[in-house]
C-alpha cells in the first residue's frame, strides 16, 4: 500500500535531441513475461545474451508507474536546489577514504589542466533502510523519507530480484542462488542515488569533449531510470566501438557491473560506459540522474561461482584474483577499495598514478579514453 505522500513541485523533463547520434541497438527484458516457467527462461536467455554482447540493456514491464518515478525526479531537483552550505552539511567525514553515503560536492576532479576546468558533478547516495545505516538528511529528503524508502525497496522486488533470478537461470544454478546473496535484510553497500551533471557553456564543451571516461561500477546491476539528455556512451565488448544510449519510455537502463564479472569469472562483463558532453540542443540544460546500485551482501567473497554448470563447461573458473593467486575480497572490501580510487581529490584527468593505479593486490583499476 503506498505511504501519504506529501505535494511536490512538478518536474519537466527536456525535449528529447533531434540530432542524429549514433544509438547502440539494446535487448530489451520484458519483465511482464516473467509469471510463467516458460517466460522466465526465454527471458533468461535474453537476458544473457544481453549481458555478455553489450552489458547494457533496457528493462520494461516492472510494476513501478513512471508517476513514482517522476516523484523522485522531482526530489531529486528540490534537493539540488538547497543551498549549498546546507548541502555541505551531509558530506561523510571519511569521503576521501572510500565513505560515499551522503552529499559528494562537485569540483574534485581537475578536468582539463590546462584551464584548471573541474568537474560539476553532484551526487547524493542514500543507503538501504533495513537497520544498518544511519539516516541523516536534509529537510527534502527526510520529509520524503517514507516515500523514498518504499521506491528502493520496490526496484528490489520488482526488478532485481527478478533479474538475479533470470540470471541464475541462465548459468544453470538454482533460481534463487543470486537472489539470496542479494537479499534487501541482509548488510550491502546498495544505494539509490539523486545525481547531477552541471551543465558547461559550448565553448568548455568543446574543450572538454566528455564530462566523464569511461570507466566500469563496482557492484551487480546499475539502475538508471530514464531522462532525455543524451551523454550515456557504452563500448561494446566486441568492435570496441562508443555508441550513445538512446532514452526509452517507461524503462530502467541497466548495466552489468564488477561483482557480476568477478562472480562469474569474466562470464559476464563489466560493462565500460562515459558520459560525453551532451548534443548541442540540450547543452542548457543540467542533467539531472536517478539511479540506484546494487551489491551482494558485504560478506560475500567475490570468487568465481563454482556451483554454476555453464560456468565450468565454458572454461570460466577462475577470475583476475584468483589467476594471480592473490586473495580474493570480499564485496565489503572491493566496494571501499574502489569508493576509495573513484573518490581520489584533485586528481587531473590523464594522470596515469591514479588512472592504472592498483587498489588491491592482483588489480589495477583502468580509465578508458
Amino acid at each position: 500500500m503506498p505511504v501519504p505522500v506529501p505535494e511536490l513541485g512538478s518536474y519537466d523533463f527536456v525535449q528529447e535531441t533531434k540530432e542524429n547520434l549514433d544509438w547502440a541497438d539494446l535487448v530489451t527484458v520484458d519483465l511482464s513475461q516473467y509469471e510463467t516457467p516458460e517466460g522466465r527462461q526465454q527471458l533468461a536467455q535474453t537476458l544473457i545474451r544481453a549481458v555478455r554482447e553489450d552489458g547494457f540493456f533496457y528493462v520494461k514491464g516492472f510494476n513501478i508507474s513512471q508517476e513514482r518515478v517522476n516523484r523522485q525526479f522531482s526530489i531529486g531537483k528540490q534537493f539540488y536546489e538547497t543551498p549549498l552550505d546546507e548541502k555541505l552539511k551531509y558530506v561523510p567525514e571519511e569521503l576521501d577514504n572510500g565513505a560515499f553515503n551522503g552529499y559528494v560536492p562537485a569540483g574534485r576532479r581537475i578536468l582539463d589542466a590546462e584551464t584548471g576546468l573541474r568537474d560539476r558533478v553532484e551526487v547524493y547516495n542514500i543507503p538501504k533502510f533495513n537497520g544498518d545505516f544511519s539516516h541523516h538528511h536534509p529537510e527534502v529528503i527526510n520529509k520524503n523519507l517514507p516515500e523514498i524508502e518504499e521506491f528502493a525497496r520496490s526496484l528490489h522486488s520488482e526488478v532485481l530480484d527478478p533479474l538475479h533470478t533470470l540470471l541464475a537461470i541462465a548459468l544453470e544454478l538454482p533460481e534463487d542462488y543470486l537472489r539470496n546473496i542479494h537479499t534487501y535484510e541482509k548488510k550491502s553497500e546498495d544505494h539509490l542515488r539523486y545525481m547531477k551533471y552541471g551543465k558547461f557553456t559550448p565553448e568548455e564543451n568543446a574543450r572538454l569533449g566528455l564530462w566523464g571516461r569511461g570507466h566500469t561500477d563496482l557492484g551487480t546491476f546499475t539502475l538508471l531510470f530514464r531522462q532525455p539528455v543524451a551523454a550515456l556512451q557504452i563500448r561494446n565488448h566486441t568492435t570496441g566501438e562508443w555508441k550513445w544510449v538512446r532514452p526509452q519510455d517507461g524503462t530502467l537502463t541497466v548495466n552489468t557491473c564488477d561483482a557480476l564479472g568477478l562472480l562469474t569469472g569474466g562470464y559476464v562483463r563489466s560493462t565500460i560506459h562515459r558520459v560525453a558532453a551532451p548534443p548541442k540542443d540540450q547543452q542548457h540544460v543540467d542533467r539531472l540522474g536517478l539511479l540506484y546500485f546494487s551489491r551482494p551482501h558485504n560478506d560475500v567473497p567475490l570468487a568465481t561461482i563454482k556451483d554454476s554448470p555453464v560456468l565450468q563447461r565454458e572454461g570460466f573458473t577462475q577470475n583476475a584474483f584468483e589467476q594471480s593467486g592473490n586473495p580474493v575480497p570480499t564485496m565489503e572490501e572491493w566496494t571501499f577499495a574502489k569508493q576509495k580510487w573513484q573518490r581520489t581529490k584533485n586528481v587531473a584527468r590523464g594522470d596515469p598514478k591514479f588512472e592504472t593505479a592498483q587498489i588491491l593486490p592482483g588489480w589495477n583499476e583502468k580509465v578508458y579514453a
